[in-house]
């Protein structure tokens, strides 16, 4: 909970209720609104949500909240996650214990300014698209592979304007898709060496394959 009760210390009573009462692992909390909040900051918050459930597996609520509630056994299995750059919004999602979420309006800070400026929410944006995506890493691939395309229709239109049309070709039309197809080539080979370097990357993280609930 932070200390500029922007999350409301009043959710508490329910939480535990909740915690207590249902079937659930965590008690989790989401802002519903960004009233108050700099525009620039709410859309590019959006966007980061709308990217991230995109491009990796785990899936965040936008406007989730670290406040929250959790059982022993959800306290354990986020511990187990030994990273050193923790994203605990991804952290929460991934462990994938059942959650149910209670809704607030944004509430300003009662007093301080925050320390989070908008270039270290964009760093720690970074760092959990890049904890939990390694789509990052492919688009080399992507890229090469659409180069490679380009500098072959090229060189496909030069032959055929050459030898059907028998218009004379200029030597740069031909420079070009030659530059063009190898610059395609190498981005195709980084991006090979990427999707390998994403699964040494993954691993080296240690995360459990799984993780046990219950014991019978």
């Amino acid at each position: 909970m932070d200390v500029d009760l922007q999350d409301p210390p009043e959710l508490l009573p329910e939480m535990y209720r909740i915690l207590i009462e249902e079937n659930v692992d965590c008690v989790a909390t989401r802002r519903v609104n960004r009233e108050g909040e700099p525009i620039i900051r709410s859309f590019f918050a959006r966007g980061f949500y709308w990217l991230i459930n995109k491009i990796s597996d785990v899936k965040i609520v936008d406007g989730a909240r670290d406040y929250r509630l959790m059982r022993r056994i959800m306290v354990e299995a986020v511990l187990e996650d030994g990273e050193y750059n923790r994203f605990s919004k991804g952290i929460f999602s991934w462990v994938g214990f059942q959650t149910r979420w209670l809704e607030f309006s944004n509430i300003e800070r009662v007093k301080g300014k925050s320390k989070w400026s908008f270039w270290k929410l964009f760093r720690y944006s970074i760092e959990g698209i890049l904890a939990y995506s390694t789509v990052p890493l492919s688009i080399a691939s992507v890229v090469g592979i659409v180069f490679c395309i380009i500098s072959l229709l090229m060189m496909l239109i030069i032959v055929i304007r050459a030898l059907i049309y028998g218009d004379p070709v200029a030597g740069w039309p031909s420079l070009i898709s030659i530059i063009t197809f190898l610059g395609g080539v190498q981005l195709l080979c980084l991006g090979i060496i990427g999707l390998y370097l994403s699964k040494t990357y993954m691993e080296s993280k240690g995360r459990p394959n799984y993780i046990i609930k219950e014991k019978a």
